[in-house]
């Protein structure tokens, strides 16, 4: 029997900080059922020396399943995730932000309602559970449920997290749909263009968040909230 791999794609921009730690993480961990790894991080045209230390580790870690796919200029997360999407050959797929949030250690948990054959896609909320959580801004909550709410009115969903980097899907059913979003909008896009695949099962489990402010590096500001909501409205009424 084939033993299945799990994709995880890693859209990086100036993270020459954390990219080897997250890349050691993802390393250490060892996936149920002995499912493998396969790696594929996308540089969309760091101007640090984010390429150097990614260039540096797969040299130093010649045993892991890594791929470096390059964009010649900066075109942003959603982009950078298409690219990284359709170089994946694992049957699962998870995103994975670069900058330490999210802890790869839970993998499996994504995995589980997955290999017990329940669900095709699963989310992992940040609003759900007893595992730790950062407490950072009240307007961003504010603005992630209300993004989640709205992307819930136009999907029939009843997610708690739309704006979650831990996604795991189907890598067939992923890519059987079409995405176009080079920002931030590719959350939005992709939770309402999934839910259309007819019979998809969508989960949520909870997990830990180890979120940072802007003077460690957080990139997301209020004009991407506006971008998100704008792509709900035009994914959500029209089948664009």
């Amino acid at each position: 029997m084939k033993i299945p791999t799990l994709s995880i794609i890693i859209p990086v921009y100036n993270e020459e900080a954390t990219i080897s730690r997250i890349l050691t993480t993802i390393g250490k961990v060892e996936l149920v059922k002995g499912i493998q790894k396969e790696v594929i991080i996308v540089n969309d045209c760091s101007t640090d020396k984010t390429l150097e230390a990614i260039v540096q580790f797969i040299d130093d870690n010649p045993g892991m399943n890594i791929r470096c796919l390059r964009h010649p200029v900066n075109m942003g997360k959603g982009a950078a995730l298409r690219t990284g999407i359709s170089d994946a050959t694992g049957e699962y797929l998870v995103i994975q932000d670069a900058d330490m949030e999210y802890d790869p250690s839970e993998y499996n948990d994504l995995l589980k309602p997955v290999l017990a054959g329940f669900a095709d896609v699963v989310y992992g909320s940040r609003f759900m559970g007893s595992n730790p959580h950062r407490i950072l801004f009240f307007w961003h909550s504010i603005g992630n449920r209300f993004l989640t709410f709205l992307t819930n009115m136009f999907s029939n969903l009843n997610l708690t997290d739309m704006e979650t980097c831990y996604k795991l899907f189907n890598t067939h059913m992923l890519k059987s749909i079409k995405l176009k979003e080079n920002k931030f909008g590719f959350e939005p896009e992709v939770t309402i263009k999934i839910s259309r695949i007819p019979g998809i099962r969508i989960y949520e489990v909870g997990i830990s968040y180890y979120g940072r402010g802007y003077e460690e590096g957080k990139k997301i500001g209020w004009r991407d909230g506006f971008g998100a909501i704008y792509c709900i409205i035009k994914y959500g009424l029209f089948r664009a």
